[in-house]
């Protein structure tokens, strides 16, 4: 009874932190498209580094938090964002075009 408890509670504490471990840190990527009446963005992500630096880019749509972030990028902007995972959507909450 005492080994449940206990997985329980670490299921319990697993899941509180999921979010904060699904949010992205400064990915880059180029701008793609962007649908200001949907509040999205498409972004084709950069690959980092050396390691599979030949790999295909995937490009993705993502939803905004604020519809003011997109109002400064464009497409074939470079940028770094960031995202949530939150209730199966991904979500920008960062936004900076690179200069």
């Amino acid at each position: 009874m005492k080994a449940a408890t206990i997985t329980l509670a670490l299921a319990a504490a697993l899941a509180a932190t999921v979010p904060v471990l699904a949010a992205e840190q400064g990915t880059t990527g180029i701008v793609t498209g962007i649908n200001r009446l949907n509040g999205t963005v498409a972004i084709k992500r950069v690959p980092n580094g050396t390691v599979g630096a030949n790999a295909p880019a995937d490009t993705e749509e993502y939803k905004v938090k604020d519809s003011a972030m997109i109002e400064e990028v464009h497409a074939g902007d470079r940028v770094t964002f960031q995202t949530s995972d939150g209730g199966g959507t991904k979500t920008i909450i960062k936004l900076d075009r690179q200069k």
